[in-house]
């Protein structure tokens, strides 16, 4: 039975019993009727003393409400599943694996796992088009070089061939040395975020074709990488930044330069550094909260409790990148 409450206290009183969180996950992932999550069968179910057991005849096979979903196979009780997507969720700029395991109560690697599974449950379930007036932007992720050690630094140059102006970026160094990120958003609507090899024309225009109905207004700066958007049957609108111009009639990108800003707010002051293997992730998990912001806490707890059908190993996880 789902109910009503404003915290994480709340929210952990009333579903401290497994079998009503059993209940929750059950109503939010198959609306309250089973289905057999191998083959998709729910006339039919029987109920178990562990779950349920499907009884298509091709299948036959046994299943628990977490079967096929991120908790599958997890020793970690539902409630501390629930307290994680929570806390992950309603804090507006996360919350870091060694916090989360401090207010749960169990190892700094569990919580790790555990907040990369949440994370993996943000990613866009069948993204649409997006239409209307876009914009688009691109920007670097990573730290200041004097910080960095070993192979990791690169020394200032005295004759810089490339000027890259971002937030506590050196203008000596290049965008070589960091992860750039591409973004995309839709006035008053949905923010698309992706980790992005470069920020060339080859690499940008695809994404953009993908994600945005031909003859929308795509809105950008004076890169020279959204130069070909108009071929692609795109209006294109930009404004010239090294200019300082930052507004010409309906072209600017203000409102994703802001969602910029929490972004790199959330890394530097909660998880102070972040790999480039994992960025893609914690890109989800910034976007998700920023399509969500107009909802409730709660309402968004239970709306990703509709999207757990998902799967992400342990192995998987630390998996070199491919």
């Amino acid at each position: 039975m789902q109910t009503t409450f404003k915290n994480v206290y709340q929210l952990l009183d009333y579903y401290k019993e497994d079998s009503r969180c059993n209940e929750l996950l059950e109503l939010q992932r198959w609306g309250g009727k089973p289905k057999c999550p191998h083959c998709g069968y729910d006339k039919k179910i029987y109920r178990t003393n562990r779950g349920y057991r499907c009884t298509n005849k091709g299948c036959c096979k046994k299943f628990s409400v977490t079967t096929g979903t991120i908790c599958e196979s997890s020793h970690i009780p539902l409630r501390y599943w629930f307290a994680a997507i929570y806390l992950l969720t309603a804090h507006k700029k996360g919350i870091s694996s060694h916090q989360l395991a401090r207010d749960l109560g169990v190892t700094q690697k569990t919580a790790w796992f555990l907040n990369h599974r949440v994370r993996e449950m943000l990613k866009e379930n069948n993204p649409s088009l997006l239409t209307g007036t876009i914009e688009v932007d691109e920007t670097y992720i990573g730290g200041k070089e004097k910080f960095k050690h070993g192979k990791d630094h690169v020394k200032r140059s005295a004759t810089p061939t490339k000027t890259l102006i971002t937030s506590g970026a050196s203008k000596y160094i290049t965008p070589d040395t960091k992860t750039p990120v591409f973004g995309i958003l839709q006035r008053n609507g949905i923010l698309r975020v992706q980790k992005v090899g470069n920020a060339k024309a080859k690499t940008l225009i695809p994404i953009m074709v993908a994600n945005v109905k031909k003859d929308s207004t795509i809105c950008s700066d004076e890169h020279t990488g959204y130069a070909s958007l108009t071929k692609k049957g795109f209006k294109h609108e930009t404004v010239n930044h090294k200019e300082k111009e930052y507004v010409r009639g309906i072209a600017h990108t203000q409102n994703l330069d802001g969602y910029w800003s929490l972004l790199k707010r959330q890394i530097i002051g909660i998880h102070h550094s972040i790999s480039a293997k994992h960025l893609q992730r914690y890109c989800n998990e910034s976007a998700y909260r920023y399509n969500s912001r107009t909802i409730t806490d709660q309402e968004r707890f239970f709306g990703v409790l509709k999207q757990s059908e998902k799967r992400l190993t342990y192995k998987a996880l630390i998996a070199k990148e491919q």
